[in-house]
């Protein structure tokens, strides 16, 4: 039996995170592909998802089982939950959507994700195996999709939102508006979780990063991810989220011109989580770049969460600004709401470099009072630092790094600047003619041969070397390893020890 459309989601963790894929990197639930799976079942069409990193396919096992379900269209949905991670995880799925056309070139085969959505011309330009790409988040235009009976220059023509290869070039049409406000519910109605794979029960093929489990390896699955919001208001240079709002038909897209957020209701949302919660699922991940913005959404759901978290059993987490979270009383209903972590976009320990490319009112806070009021709440922090920024140098990031060890937060992130498709960086960089990651696995922040920006007084591996070293001193910094030993228990410090030992290797450096 013919199916209408087979949603993909691509993997390639060994390339992407080297040795760190084999036990610490975290398998996300693939939202995207979730949402337009029940967005086109919700208008008759039949669907099915393949996840090729959960599952771990080969190509040919993801060849036989495109046999067996005779999709009208393949559709590889390419996102992910980190900034990255749409244009990283091009690496497995134009490996994958290569083999495919190598064996049955008669399966049309569409991209959907943020890299596509950056770079529409220079993606079909350059992947041959790829018929159709859409130019933002896909919904209405694969709807049109679905209901063309053949396949041509011209009935793609009259499909607004899509990228596809005519006979004299590559082809993008007028674009197709997002989702609005006010039909949020109705045409993004859920998620098909039901069509997730699964080796004994729910959610098992999926875990959560490390932190995020508080170090503790049973603590990781089953795992999920969802999302209340679409997109961010604000314009930070070094981000890409806002690509998939893309109204226009420029060459090179930059989030910063398409900053717009769009949420779900409470009641719709809250029926997820109880969907989640009766699969078991306690280990849950909030998307929203912005989860604490608005309070018109997140103070309703948070109070019906916490009337499901009782027993205080959910272990979930959710990103803020350093700069949304004064209300009074705010982080005694998150916690209660089962949000046991915060991850704080803090980036740069130096005002003049977190104030140089964060666009969009972005408030000069006491970033040590922040971290205190959500500590005193008994939240943990996942602090997120980012080197290599445009003004960076030696000294401020030495300044940042000095923070992080002052704030000694249970968890640590921290990435060299990259160019990343879809930001202004990216653009930024093609105009000054930087040298740029050589191909997608080059833009992942863990990988063999990433390549991050210079700043305007350190060199790329000037930046990226002290990325690394300060990596192995924090997770090896005493009283961090006491912190954690204190808050979540002796196996927890010794898993962070093992952890700190996987070395990541870099052409660049010389490894």
């Amino acid at each position: 039996m013919t199916t209408d459309v087979l949603f993909i989601a691509p993997g390639n963790a060994k390339g992407i995170y080297q040795d760190l894929s084999n036990n610490y990197a975290a398998i996300e639930s693939p939202t995207w592909a979730l949402l337009l799976a029940e967005s086109c079942r919700s208008v008759g069409y039949s669907v099915n998802i393949m996840d090729v990193n959960a599952e771990k396919s080969t190509h040919q096992q993801a060849f036989d089982r495109i046999i067996d379900v005779s999709p009208r269209f393949i559709v590889f949905v390419v996102y992910g939950q980190n900034v990255n991670a749409g244009t990283t995880g091009m690496s497995g799925a134009t490996a994958l959507s290569n083999f495919i056309k190598s064996k049955d070139g008669n399966y049309p085969i569409v991209y959907i994700g943020s890299h596509v959505q950056a770079l529409p011309i220079d993606t079909l330009n350059n992947e041959d195996s790829i018929d159709i790409v859409c130019t933002n988040e896909g919904v209405y235009a694969l709807r049109n999709l679905l209901k063309i009976e053949e396949i041509n220059p011209v009935s793609l023509s009259k499909i607004k939102g899509i990228g596809y290869r005519n006979f004299d070039g590559v082809k993008l049409t007028d674009p197709e508006k997002v989702v609005p406000q006010e039909r949020m519910d109705i045409d993004l109605p859920g998620y098909a979780w039901d069509l997730l794979p699964y080796k004994e029960k729910p959610f098992d093929l999926y875990r959560s990063p490390m932190w995020h489990a508080e170090y503790d390896f049973n603590k990781r699955t089953p795992y999920a991810t969802i999302q209340t919001s679409l997109g961010c208001q604000f314009k930070c240079e070094f981000c890409m989220i806002n690509i998939i709002n893309r109204d226009d038909n420029e060459e090179i897209g930059v989030a910063g011109n398409y900053s717009l957020m769009r949420y779900w209701s409470t009641d719709f949302v809250i029926k997820e989580f109880d969907k989640l919660l009766e699969m078991g699922v306690r280990t849950i991940r909030i998307i929203d770049e912005m989860f604490l913005l608005n309070p018109r959404y997140y103070i309703p759901l948070c109070e019906k969460l916490a009337k499901r978290n009782t027993d205080d059993s959910l272990r979930m987490w959710a990103y803020s600004r350093i700069d949304t979270i004064k209300r009074p009383g705010i982080l005694k209903l998150v916690r209660n709401a089962g949000i046991k972590w915060l991850c704080l976009g803090i980036e740069s320990g130096d005002r003049n470099v977190r104030l140089e490319v964060s666009k969009g009112k972005f408030e000069d806070v006491n970033i040590r009072d922040i971290v205190k009021q959500v500590h005193d709440a008994d939240i943990e922090v996942m602090a997120n630092y980012i080197f290599g920024l445009p003004k960076d140098s030696k000294s401020s990031m030495k300044k940042t790094f000095d923070l992080s060890l002052e704030l000694c937060t249970a968890g640590w992130n921290t990435y060299a600047a990259m160019a990343l498709p879809g930001s202004q960086l990216y653009k930024n960089a093609v105009k000054e003619g930087y040298k740029l990651p050589e191909n997608y696995e080059a833009y992942s922040f863990h990988a063999y041969n990433t390549q991050p920006l210079p700043t305007e007084y350190l060199t790329p591996e000037e930046v990226l070397e002290y990325r690394d070293r300060c990596y192995s001193e924090y997770h090896t910094y005493i009283p961090f390893l006491k912190k954690i030993e204190k808050k979540f228990g002796t196996k927890a410090m010794e898993n962070i020890k093992k952890m700190a030992t996987v070395k990541l290797k870099r052409r660049i450096l010389g490894d």
